[in-house]
């Protein structure tokens, strides 16, 4: 299986209007389909952000050097796949799909060991049917042109 690095932009809101950057992967059917990464790890990143919620630039400058980290050791042996960013309403969320949570957080905790402390949380559920990517993956038909 090839892993792409092929992703779409969309456009939500949040319940009090703020407006939610949704950046979803493509072509991940063949991974979704193997039904060897069945848990769902989202990292939640509370920010300070601007008036509209929005991280600002140097937050969102490191929000995508931890994430571009992140992206390669768990990807390198496809541990886990990351197939799902969430910005806006003074947070980002990254959803990952892993053989493994244990791993995963073996390998998080070294990925981050080089940044000072992170406001981040971390939530584990079982997704055998990857329904969180299902209902992510509906919002392509608001894609940013």
């Amino acid at each position: 299986m090839k892993l792409s690095n092929e992703w779409f932009s969309a456009l939500s809101t949040a319940e009090n209007g703020n407006l939610i950057i949704v950046s979803g992967r493509e072509e991940l059917d063949e991974f979704k389909a193997c039904q060897k990464l069945k848990e769902r790890i989202e990292i939640y990143w509370k920010y300070e952000g601007d008036e509209k919620g929005m991280p600002t630039d140097a937050e969102a400058e490191l929000m995508e050097t931890v994430q571009e980290k992140l992206q390669k050791v768990m990807e390198k042996d496809k541990l886990a796949i990351l197939t799902g960013v969430y910005t806006g309403d003074k947070e980002r969320t990254l959803v990952f799909y892993a053989r493994t949570s244990r791993v995963f957080g073996e390998r998080l905790n070294e990925a981050l060991a080089e940044f000072d402390l992170l406001p981040i949380s971390l939530y584990v559920e079982m997704d055998e049917e990857w329904d969180e990517y299902t209902d992510m993956y509906e919002m392509k038909e608001f894609e940013i042109e």
